[in-house]
């Protein structure tokens, strides 16, 4: 197993990779294990493993694992999906203003670097009403940020 652990990050590491990802789990470590395997068992296998072993923010940001960093994310869904599995430290960047989880998810979300400034900023002020409250959940998180993105200016052509 170990092996075919090893070349599968070896593989994900190439950069013809990002043709891998499973649309139906995504990218990640799960998905390059897993490929070519059929049926819900492998799926669920592949998506608790891109989910759990934290490598999609990781291939995200470098274009590895199946993963490409300069895609746009379209659905509200997998928006929701990135914010649930990054939720700590989403709110943990967002609180300082920066950081590596909320540059992946500005990216993601498609925004200029002009708007990713503004969003960061606005996002920072915002905490409060973002992570209203300890159970929040990473669709409500989605919608907290939706809204704001909508009530600002700079930002509202971004808005879901």
């Amino acid at each position: 197993m170990k092996k075919v652990i090893a070349a599968a990050v070896f593989a994900g590491m190439m950069p013809f990779s990002q043709a891998m990802a499973d649309q139906d789990i995504g990218c990640g470590l799960g998905s390059m294990v897993f490929a070519g395997q059929e049926g819900k068992v492998f799926k669920v296998l592949g998506a608790t493993t891109n989910g759990t072993s934290g490598n999609q923010t990781f291939g995200i940001t470098f274009g590895t694992l199946g993963c490409d960093g300069n895609g746009v994310i379209t659905s509200k869904e997998k928006l929701a999906m990135f914010i649930d599995g990054n939720m700590d430290n989403l709110a943990r960047d967002i609180a300082r203003g920066e950081g590596e989880t909320l540059a992946t998810l500005t990216d993601v979300w498609g925004m200029s670097d002009e708007a990713k400034a503004a969003f960061n900023a606005t996002a920072r002020n915002n905490y409060a009403s973002i992570f209203a409250s300890e159970n929040v959940t990473s669709a409500d998180v989605l919608a907290n940020l939706n809204t704001m993105v909508a009530d600002q200016n700079t930002l509202a052509a971004y808005a879901l």
